[in-house]
């Protein structure tokens, strides 16, 4: 009997992480991947950025459906940093491979900021998602200034 929770607990976890491991068969699949992910949170912290800035009118439904996506989409393009995945079409810096452990700070960072704005944006206060926006806009820039190649 002690042996079959572990043993259950591991393949219910094999049998999760599955499906990321296979969308990453190749190191270029996950440098993809990582870049549509960044893409897809760069359009939409734009849409909430110009809206924060007055640059586009302010339309609480729209930032709320944003923030959302881009606390979703936050949680996704880590495993795509793995073994590998520095050659080859990417801007990513050695840094991430070298100090991971710093970089995982600043994936959790942005994931517990994006969080604040999507609280914020929920409140539909625009005030409150200036706020939120800006230090959502500071954890991206410290991430891609520390990481990213220019």
């Amino acid at each position: 009997m002690r042996i079959i929770a572990p043993l259950a607990l591991a393949l219910g976890f094999a049998t999760l992480s599955a499906p990321a491991m296979a969308q990453f068969q190749k190191p270029e699949d996950a440098v993809k991947y990582r870049k549509a992910v960044m893409t897809v949170m760069g359009s939409h912290a734009g849409r909430i950025g110009a809206m924060a800035n007055g640059r586009a009118p302010f339309d609480a439904k729209a930032a709320a459906d944003s923030a959302a996506l881009l606390e979703t989409l936050s949680r996704l393009p880590w495993e795509a940093f793995g073994p590998g995945t520095d050659k080859g079409e990417t801007r990513a810096l050695p840094a991430i491979w070298t100090e991971q452990a710093k970089f995982k700070e600043g994936s959790d960072k942005l994931q517990a900021e994006t969080a604040k704005l999507n609280a914020a944006a929920k409140t539909g206060n625009l005030d409150a998602i200036k706020t939120a926006f800006g230090a959502v806009g500071q954890s991206c820039k410290a991430c891609h200034d520390a990481y990213q190649k220019n």
